[in-house]
């Protein structure tokens, strides 16, 4: 543009203003392709203190169905040691089944975790937590609470060892499905078991830390840091995997951004909470920074979503 004006027109820094009017353009904020490195830098997860206190999660799912009906399995990893279960599952499973699971084969063998990661929607994270609730409630016969019997004994004391055996076996006692607090340091006495499973973590942590490290740095270098404030216009990347799909047909101008959208609030480090026109009120409105961009254009030339 800049260089076809000034063959016929020149005013004092026309080219500043020529690039801040393209700036501004909507249709070319919707459009254009970005160049440039992604945005947001790689935040990573807390390095857990003690064993299977922070856990993660997946289904893998669509898998041939076994004699017994299941076609999914259900992976559950500790984030310090790595070690893992594999459940099978159905696809079908309802929420009070997945928790009864649980129960019977992680909190009655490694205690009630701090905090569950897994790439499904907050809503699963919180539906299972109240469903773990709910089955904490004793009733409907003794057999749905043996694994909460079992974690029990395991987690009192023993006159012949002189600690809970879940002490000898982690270092510490594991937090109980009744009383969630945080469990305390662990205090080196004896059995010596407890001083050497100190140890092995202390070392594991070091592993993770140097690894988390490597991920960083080769991370880090194919990105870019970015910003917003609280009421800030962005305008967001269409995505199909967040359920925003292309409008119209597909081409090379067709819009690879839509909006603008005001920023509500920033969720962490680098996701931030929009507001989002009803059009699109099935879409969760938290998105990562790589998915915005900021918007310069005027409110005055936002198009309805209606018109795309």
């Amino acid at each position: 543009m800049y260089h076809d004006l000034k063959k016929l027109y020149w005013w004092p820094n026309m080219k500043a203003i020529i690039a801040e009017y393209v700036g501004k353009c909507l249709t070319c904020s919707r459009v254009k392709a970005e160049c440039q490195k992604p945005s947001g830098l790689l935040i990573q997860l807390e390095i857990p203190t003690s064993k299977w206190e922070r856990i993660t999660m997946d289904f893998i799912s669509k898998l041939p169905k076994t004699s017994s009906g299941h076609d999914t399995i259900w992976v559950i990893v500790d984030r310090l040691t790595k070690s893992v279960h594999f459940i099978p599952t159905r696809e079908t499973d309802s929420m009070e089944t997945l928790t009864r699971l649980y129960i019977k084969e992680i909190v009655s063998r490694h205690g009630v975790p701090i905090s569950i990661t897994l790439d499904r929607e907050s809503h699963f994270t919180s539906r299972f937590w109240q469903s773990m609730q709910s089955a904490l409630d004793f009733e409907k016969g003794w057999e749905r609470h043996l694994p909460l019997v079992e974690f029990s004994y395991n987690n009192r004391y023993h006159a012949s060892i002189k600690a809970a055996p879940f002490k000898v076996l982690y270092g510490r006692k594991c937090r109980s499905p009744v009383c969630w607090a945080e469990v305390g340091d662990v205090q080196l006495t004896r059995p010596e078991i407890i001083h050497e499973t100190t140890e092995k973590i202390v070392q594991i942590r070091q592993c993770l830390q140097a690894a988390r490290d490597r991920q960083r740095s080769y991370a880090n270098i194919r990105r870019k840091p970015l910003e917003f404030q609280v009421g800030d216009c962005v305008m967001l990347k269409e995505s199909p995997q967040k359920g925003v799909i292309r409008f119209g047909k597909q081409g090379k101008l067709n819009p690879r951004y839509i909006g603008p959208f005001k920023i509500l609030d920033r969720i962490g480090p680098v996701a931030y909470e929009l507001k989002l026109p009803e059009e699109l009120s099935n879409v969760h409105s938290t998105f990562y920074v790589s998915n915005l961009k900021k918007c310069l254009s005027d409110e005055s030339l936002v198009i309805p979503m209606k018109e795309l």
